[in-house]
């Protein structure tokens, strides 16, 4: 499936000053001995801060395997801010799991020059290999202006699960501007391309968001798992099967609590789940 919604894709970001924060993080992992999933690499740099969580079974989101590693991600600071470049690289080794879950929001914030900022995330994973990613919502204050780049390269057993949410500015202010970019494949070949664009003249129209400040989507990648009959979602939320096993959710709301409840709500239809251990457990 391939969607550009909001705006044409804009051309490659001219370099920012030297002066502008470069972070990078990465994870890695694979399947021990013991039939637990290891974490062999994590790396992270402020504001992108990696932590694993406390020892024991991960959350069952999302049919999330006990053996799972569970990571945090932190901010070490604050930002991305305009003109920064965020890199973060996901390697899930072949029959390991990994559940990615976010400790709070994502603030962006404007720069004094009006400048770009972007959030690269590159990820792989391998044979029987499962990646829950569940981050936190991503909040686009007055004036910032973002892209974010996800690109996915799955094995054709591979499960993958992400969420995104989006919230136009905080209380009381106009949010800024985003282009989130997810481009999935599945043994080389295109499975899920979006291209969203919140926040500019054109998004503000019926077809896309119109005056809902929330906006979100779950993505649910199982080859050997196909989508129940009759799902019904609540609000303004829509669900899509996908080719080759999956599906797609869409939802717009008034504010983030009320978007995130359409999603777990997707989440509990699509994957037989509960969701009120996705976030709230300590690091």
């Amino acid at each position: 499936m391939t969607a550009t919604l909001g705006r044409p894709a804009r051309a490659v970001a001219a370099p920012a000053p030297a002066a502008r924060m470069r972070s990078s993080a990465a994870i890695t992992t694979d399947l021990g001995a013991d039939g637990r999933t290891r974490l062999v690499r994590l790396r992270s740099e402020a504001p992108q801060v990696l932590r694993p969580a406390r020892p024991g079974p991960a959350p069952p989101l999302a049919a999330c395997p006990p053996a799972a590693a569970h990571v945090w991600l932190t901010a070490g600071a604050a930002g991305p801010v305009g003109g920064d470049r965020l890199t973060f690289q996901i390697d899930v080794g072949a029959g390991s799991a990994l559940l990615l879950t976010q400790v709070a929001a994502t603030l962006l914030l404007p720069a004094v020059d009006g400048a770009l900022s972007r959030t690269e995330v590159r990820i792989t994973v391998a044979e029987g290999g499962t990646l829950i990613w569940m981050p936190e919502p991503i909040i686009v204050a007055s004036g910032a202006d973002h892209v974010t780049d996800v690109q996915v390269e799955l094995a054709a057993d591979a499960r993958f699960v992400l969420r995104e949410e989006v919230l136009l500015g905080r209380h009381g202010e106009t949010g800024g501007q985003i282009e989130q970019r997810l481009q999935v494949s599945r043994a080389g070949r295109p499975c899920y391309r979006q291209d969203l664009a919140l926040g500019t003249p054109d998004a503000a129209t019926p077809a896309i968001s119109g005056a809902h400040r929330a906006s979100g989507s779950l993505l649910v990648l199982d080859p050997g798992q196909a989508q129940p009959p009759g799902v019904r979602l609540p609000g303004l939320a829509a669900v899509l099967a996908l080719a080759g096993g999956g599906s797609a959710v869409t939802a717009l709301a008034a504010d983030n609590l009320a978007l995130r409840r359409h999603l777990d709500a997707a989440l509990r239809a699509l994957t037989g789940t509960p969701t009120e251990a996705t976030t709230r457990r300590t690091p």
